[in-house]
């Protein structure tokens, strides 16, 4: 395994962040501790997960199994970076939701407590809070990495306009600010591109894209469908409808490679320019060792060139796609 900075820091995370979103509501207890013992056997030592996990208001089942998994010991803790969330409602009482001071408080215990440990490495705001002044979120954030609760901070979901603000209202206080910034990025949601991705770069955040294969889109939906599996639900469906000849022709296009779909997307995320590594959240075994595999895949320029003729960016090198 080859370790790489998240972003402009000291810390040395995996180029594969591993993912517990469907620990619980999707897969087993037991399971999950056998995908985390297998992530630490591969090398991955970067764990993503949040306080709304589980999706049972208010329980933060996800991070307590994974807590129970610290709980084995056998330098579980230890040997993981950690990164959690907060932002999400956990009640419905009015300051269990958001990023006041007093909700950064008392989330971050509560996290602290269902993870069965006594620090968080990245603790990350789930979404930005438009109503919470910086200074505020700033204050609480300081307190919090002065009494060694977290070690960095970090942002999901942010526009780039929000990392600017964030990062200058963190160095008026003479505070480190941003440390990362997680964003959906794949080749069929290229957004960030414009400006998240290159206000990023400026700052140096470390990027951390989640949905690399965008809800399965990306990893041989139409040949699955076409050898007899389920016809997508809801929104994938909707997307593949809308986007089929594309998805067609990168399916046709992976087979010229020789590399299943969902690998190549991997691969394509996590070479461009910025990216720390993208977020695997599997369901099975199965799809974590995919997931690994496509850190042994590299896209040479003919292939990165193809891929963009076949998902386009969203309007050019960025940032000057908003320039003429």
């Amino acid at each position: 395994m080859e370790y790489t900075h998240l972003g402009r820091t000291g810390l040395r995370v995996s180029p594969l962040c591993l993912g517990t979103m469907n620990f619980g509501p999707e897969t087993s207890e037991d399971d999950s501790f056998a995908i985390m013992d297998r992530a630490h056997e591969a090398g991955v030592n970067f764990f993503d997960t949040a306080n709304v996990y589980g999706w049972k208001k208010g329980e933060g089942w996800t991070e307590q199994i994974v807590g129970r998994w610290f709980a084995q010991g056998g330098g579980r803790r230890e040997k993981t970076v950690l990164a959690t969330k907060l932002y999400g409602s956990m009640s419905d009482w009015p300051n269990d939701t958001f990023l006041s001071a007093l909700n950064i408080r008392r989330a971050c215990d509560a996290s602290l407590k269902r993870l069965q440990t006594d620090y968080i490495d990245l603790y990350q705001m789930h979404h930005v809070d438009r109503d919470t002044p910086w200074d505020e979120i700033w204050q609480a954030m300081e307190t919090l990495v002065a009494q060694g609760k977290i070690l960095y901070v970090g942002s999901s979901n942010f526009a780039g306009w929000h990392i600017a603000k964030a990062q200058e209202q963190a160095r008026a206080r003479r505070f480190s600010g941003l440390s990362s910034e997680q964003s959906i990025y794949n080749l069929l949601k290229r957004d960030i591109e414009l400006e998240v991705l290159p206000a990023a770069r400026d700052y140096g955040l470390g990027v951390i894209p989640w949905s690399p294969l965008y809800g399965g889109l990306l990893s041989g939906i139409v040949r699955k469908q076409a050898e007899g599996g389920r016809r997508a639900q809801g929104r994938i469906q909707r997307l593949l409808d809308t986007h089929r000849p594309a998805i067609e022709a990168y399916e046709d296009f992976c087979d010229e490679l020789g590399a299943p779909p969902a690998q190549v997307g991997l691969a394509w995320v996590r070479q461009q320019p910025g990216v720390t590594g993208p977020i695997v959240g599997p369901r099975t075994m199965e799809q974590l060792e995919s997931g690994l595999a496509a850190l042994d895949l590299h896209l040479d320029d003919k292939a990165l060139t193809r891929l963009d003729e076949i998902f386009p960016g969203p309007g050019g090198p960025a940032p000057e796609a908003y320039a003429w």
